[in-house]
């Protein structure tokens, strides 16, 4: 076997041949940790109607649904909080400041 095919093999390959050692390759393992989560809530709002709260919640996270904004108005109007939705830190905070811009108490909170 001349250099050039050396070369071109593994290196575990070309090692063993040539001194025979042997090479144990460990494979890495990449593991990636998520990235931490929080709550954007609704806080009771006894100023703003209930229409008004449900086509705010509507308009700044539209991922909401008609019914899902009623409900998350009527947990906030009955248990005094509401969770809006649950997303990384950057949404949350948009959601939340948007939010406080309509006239809505929000606050965010980290996800236990």
């Amino acid at each position: 076997m001349n250099a050039t095919d050396q070369a071109s093999m593994p290196l575990r390959a070309a090692k063993e041949e040539s001194g025979g050692i042997a090479v144990i390759e460990k494979e890495q393992q990449r593991t990636r940790k998520p990235s931490p989560r929080y709550k954007v809530l609704l806080h009771n709002d006894p100023i703003n109607s209930m229409e008004y709260v449900v086509a705010t919640l509507r308009q700044v996270v539209p991922s909401l649904s008609e019914q899902d904004a009623i409900a998350v108005m009527l947990e906030a109007h009955n248990t005094g909080i509401g969770l809006v939705i649950i997303c990384d830190i950057e949404p949350a905070e948009f959601y939340c400041e948007s939010l406080k811009a309509k006239g809505l108490t929000s606050t965010i909170e980290p996800e236990a």
